[in-house]
């Protein structure tokens, strides 16, 4: 028999056992009132800025991934510490989407030049990302050496409604690359045009290879992202663009400069600044 001390006691033990349950479930779980549009970055020199631009900002990590969720100019923006190279990218977008239900995603940071007509400093809104990493070979005997040039490259495979299909790299959503247009007059340091964002875990500095990545796949610029993410949003079919600026170019002979990461996500706040309510919600 519980008598009136006893329950008394077991009374407080639930309601104290309620409240912290539901403040752990507070801080594992993302508050989302409305789709936000989640903004990616792979390192701090990639999305700091922009992390300091929201309002109310709240940090919630998943596994290796981090998130910032809170506002710009009273939209719901979520900013998302990717982590460098394809996997992490793949990751950090699947966690976005199932986690967040984004509006839209963009994927932006810094890059290596490929078009020999682009500059340090210069961004590339890509109107299609693709993976450049993606080879087989034709059957050679032992010793009779590498060639990398005859190498052939695949499309992505990815399952759409149930099929698998093949991918020759993904296009950035229309409306979003003419939501980035609107706003190229306020970037100062630089072109922006529209281009091929070349990803692979490889970072290419030999003028031979650059030139024949340009030449057989259209690159713009590389890095190790973008075409990744793409290929998961694609998945979900969420709207997605990837926004990247030339932090060094081999054909120009420009090294790299750390500015550039601010610079981008300077134009890509403008970009979400110019994302109406209507597009969002």
């Amino acid at each position: 028999m519980f008598n009136k001390k006893s329950l008394a006691v077991l009374f407080i033990i639930l309601m104290l056992t309620t409240i912290f349950t539901n403040s752990a479930i507070a801080q594992e779980t993302p508050v989302v009132h409305s789709q936000p549009i989640v903004i990616q970055g792979a390192m701090d020199i990639e999305m700091q800025d922009m992390v300091a631009a929201l309002k109310n900002p709240k940090e919630i990590t998943y596994g290796g991934w981090t998130f910032w969720q809170g506002t710009i100019d009273k939209q719901p923006v979520v900013i998302s510490r990717t982590e460098v190279g394809v996997t992490n990218a793949a990751a950090a977008t699947l966690l976005a989407i199932e986690k967040f239900n984004p509006k839209a995603i963009i994927n932006q940071g810094t890059s290596g030049g490929h078009d020999p007509e682009l500059h340090r400093f210069d961004i590339v809104l890509g109107q299609k990302s693709i993976n450049f990493g993606k080879f087989k070979s034709e059957h050679a005997d032992l010793g009779a050496g590498i060639n990398p040039e005859a190498w052939i490259p695949e499309d992505v495979s990815l399952r759409v409604g149930g099929k698998s299909e093949y991918f020759n790299g993904f296009a950035g959503d229309p409306e979003l690359i003419k939501v980035a247009q609107s706003v190229i007059d306020s970037y100062k340091q630089g072109n922006v045009v529209t281009g091929v964002i070349g990803t692979a875990d490889e970072w290419n500095r030999e003028l031979d290879r650059i030139a024949w990545v340009h030449e057989n796949f259209s690159t713009s610029v590389e890095e190790m992202e973008t075409a990744s993410a793409a290929q998961v949003a694609a998945a979900y079919n969420v709207p997605f663009l990837g926004i990247r600026i030339l932090s060094n170019s081999e054909p120009q002979g420009e090294d790299w400069d750390p500015k550039a990461g601010t610079y981008c996500q300077e134009y890509v706040l403008e970009v979400v600044k110019a994302l109406d309510q209507t597009y969002l919600n």
